[in-house]
């Protein structure tokens, strides 16, 4: 099947018992067993709910995975996978990674004993010369947030490979509709499934793939261990909006390259962040990896000021932090998103306090144009 019929009918449908056409929502937290051990496939939620499981195999199929997990948060995804390594290991991370991931390795897991260098995973050489006798894992996005650099996943898929690591990619932004990492040689894929996947700002949930089956078993132990798991209404949730992913991305994407093409040819812009236009440095690479370039755009008006002007006049832009959604969201990263990364450092990555962040909605284009124009004037 391809994609999009997958994404209707892929994983596991309905309900033999009742003939339902939707997954039911199971509200349970246990489960009755005829003896000792002896039960239906599940003992307790934590460990298995049949509505999280059912979203579970849909977005392992979706990434081409052995197995996937749903968690009651990105965040908390991804420290469940952080959760499997030990005091001293140590790792190679992006450096323009989202706010929040810095933000737990820097000040959760520092403190575990779990150590990380921050490198341009653009720069091969730099990431290959990060790597140390106790390094464990290689953790990307791609494209970034909010620079919107493309990264090869081949390429660092080679590198983690030859040194013995994992690849753990965050497929947030562009989705199993337009990337999937696993193809490309990662390892470990997951997304805050908060953003496209619910679609609808109205879910917070977390979604890991695991590519083979043993690091499968690793994760689902450490899952269940530590419990942040998403709970069946939300599974649900998650179920029927990722239904519709197909039709969404494709309406976000076409309105973000008009709009950044619109925003590309001002003169009150200084920079324009969106791998759909030719002038990217990452727009060919994208094109061998992907199958779109996705619905964010970051651009630059050059100063706090006018940033603040410009969020203050928009009417069809909700400020708020988050993406992904059917609505678009406009933020200010330095001071929103990626306020928790230090100042200085910002300012070394180009995050800069004229950044604007623009996640595109479904609108019609030309009403998201008229209004950004009327708040850029």
């Amino acid at each position: 099947m391809r994609i999009k019929t997958r994404l209707i009918h892929g994983g596991i449908e309905g309900d033999p018992a009742t003939g339902a056409v939707s997954v039911p929502i199971y509200q349970v937290s246990t489960y009755k067993q005829e003896a000792i051990g002896k039960h239906k496939g599940y003992e307790y939620s934590r460990t298995g709910n049949p509505t999280r499981h059912a979203l579970e195999t849909y977005i392992a199929e979706l990434e081409g995975g052995a197995r996937g997990f749903a968690f009651g948060s990105g965040m908390a995804a991804l420290s469940t996978i952080l959760s499997l390594f030990n005091k001293g290991d140590h790792l190679v991370v992006g450096d323009d990674v989202y706010g929040g991931t810095y933000r737990v390795i820097t000040r959760v897991f520092s403190r575990l004993g779990l150590e990380a260098t921050y490198v341009d995973t653009n720069d091969l050489q730099a990431v290959e010369a990060a790597v140390r006798p106790e390094t464990k894992a290689i953790i990307m996005e791609t494209p970034t947030n909010p620079l919107l650099k493309v990264n090869d996943i081949s390429a660092l898929s080679s590198i983690a490979k030859a040194k013995g690591l994992l690849l753990v990619v965050d497929n947030t932004f562009m989705t199993p509709y337009w990337q999937n990492p696993l193809d490309l040689g990662a390892d470990i894929v997951f997304h805050s499934a908060t953003k496209y996947l619910g679609g609808h700002s109205d879910v917070v949930a977390g979604l890991v793939v695991a590519k083979d089956a043993q690091l499968g078993e690793d994760l689902h132990f450490v899952q269940n261990a530590i419990g942040g798991v998403l709970g069946p209404q939300d599974s649900w949730l998650l179920l029927r909006g990722m239904k519709t992913l197909g039709v969404r991305m494709e309406e976000h994407e076409q309105n973000a390259r008009t709009l950044a093409k619109w925003l590309a040819e001002r003169s009150d812009i200084e920079r324009v962040l969106y791998p759909g236009l030719s002038s990217h440095p990452g727009h060919e690479l994208i094109q061998k990896q992907a199958r779109g370039f996705g619905g964010m755009i970051s651009f630059d008006v050059g100063s706090a000021e006018r940033a603040d002007q410009v969020l203050s006049k928009v009417k069809l832009y909700t400020l708020a932090e988050s993406l992904g959604a059917v609505e678009s969201l406009i933020s200010v990263p330095a001071r929103m998103t990626h306020a928790s990364i230090p100042v200085e450092r910002r300012a070394e990555l180009g995050i800069t306090e004229g950044l604007i962040r623009i996640s595109v909605g479904i609108e019609d284009v030309e009403d998201l144009i008229e209004d950004l124009e009327q708040a850029l004037s």
